[in-house]
């Protein structure tokens, strides 16, 4: 963590974040798309709308959304398939941009990222100086634009980049963080996902205010580990460092059906071959992991998720592929078909790093 700035003993964080960063590459690289409703992500009857430009969302157009509903709600609509390679390419341009004026860069996504500039205000003056130089950069190299917020902490940072977009600036200072946050409902909170805004709505808990006159023993009661974080937020307090050396915390992949399946060997089959990829996915990056996590999405988009872990790391692609077949059964008898399957390792280790030897789990012993 950075230390105070000796001034006021705050820190300053900006988080900086792209403007529909796919389509908007893809408006850039291709003229007769400017002005126009886009999404990015392939229109068929599997398809899922990846991102959407601004011209897009007025129609209710949205990110993970079926594609077959985003042509319904905007016959306008193009289609462009994503190009990834080249989105990962822009963003490690803009992260090369935000090295130049701070270290402590932790990535959040392709297209976000939060930085701690709390050293480095005398040499450009200030947090919000330093967010303009940031997005006119952006601008000029990369002809996008990026909308930043600037505060205290991580919360406020990334609430406020959400404030002006698209390409807009807005500061939260320590005075306004506690009032700002009281007025907002709990749903926009990053951190506090629809299901838990729901607990809380049930729970009479509806804005930062209302969180704020729960103590936080009450809060434990109903969510657990989260309730510390969950008090401090609603009162504009948030003591998480930037953290460049954030380590990933899970690697995963999916396939979606082209039609439904409703057989349990043809979707055991299908997490099979998604186990191959994956584990091809960890051994190039080193990594394994003890936790599979099997996702399914039926015919109604209803998703469920089932886990298994084991004390080590798995060790090869047979144990993975085992263990996701054990969280799998678990939803036998199917309850209804099933469009998407994916799977998951997480609690992640670099795979050359020691540790326990084990026997196979379905080895002799």
């Amino acid at each position: 963590m950075s230390p105070p700035h000796p001034h006021d003993g705050q820190r300053r964080i900006l988080h900086i974040d792209m403007d529909a960063f796919y389509a908007s590459i893809e408006q850039r690289d291709n003229p007769r798309l400017r002005g126009r409703p886009l999404a990015v992500g392939r229109e068929e009857a599997r398809g899922v709308v990846a991102a959407a430009s601004y011209e897009a969302r007025p129609f209710g157009v949205r990110s993970a959304m079926p594609s077959i509903v985003a042509r319904r709600q905007c016959p306008e609509l193009v289609f462009v398939p994503p190009r990834f390679e080249v989105y990962r390419a822009v963003s490690a341009q803009i992260h090369a941009i935000f090295a130049r004026y701070t270290p402590l860069i932790q990535p959040l996504a392709l297209d976000e990222a939060s930085l701690d500039v709390t050293d480095h205000l005398e040499e450009f003056g200030s947090a919000t100086a330093i967010a303009e130089a940031i997005r006119a950069d952006i601008r000029k190299e990369t002809g996008l634009t990026a909308s930043a917020g600037v505060s205290y902490n991580r919360f406020l940072a990334k609430l406020a980049s959400d404030q002006n977009k698209p390409d807009g600036l807005f500061v939260i200072t320590p005075k306004q963080g506690p009032v700002f946050v009281a007025a907002l409902p709990v749903e926009t909170f990053h951190g506090i996902g629809p299901a838990t805004a729901r607990k809380m709505h049930a729970l009479g808990i509806h804005t930062g205010a209302d969180l704020r006159t729960w103590p936080v023993e009450a809060l434990r009661g109903h969510f657990g580990s989260a309730a510390e974080f969950y008090y401090g937020i609603s009162r504009g307090i948030d003591d998480r460092p930037v953290n460049p050396d954030r380590q990933r915390k899970s690697i995963g992949t999916e396939t979606t059906f082209e039609r439904d399946v409703a057989s349990q060997d043809d979707l055991q089959a299908a997490l099979d071959a998604i186990a191959t990829k994956l584990w091809a996915s960890c051994t190039k990056r080193q990594l394994s992991g003890r936790t599979v996590t099997v996702k399914v999405k039926y015919a109604d988009f209803q998703q469920v998720t089932r886990a298994r872990s084991v004390a080590d790391p798995v060790t090869d692609e047979r144990e993975l592929a085992m263990l996701a077949r054990l969280a799998l059964q678990t939803l036998f008898p199917l309850e209804r078909p099933v469009r998407l399957v994916g799977l998951t390792l997480s609690a992640l280790v670099e795979s050359n790093a020691p540790h326990t030897a084990q026997l196979g789990l379905f080895e002799k012993q």
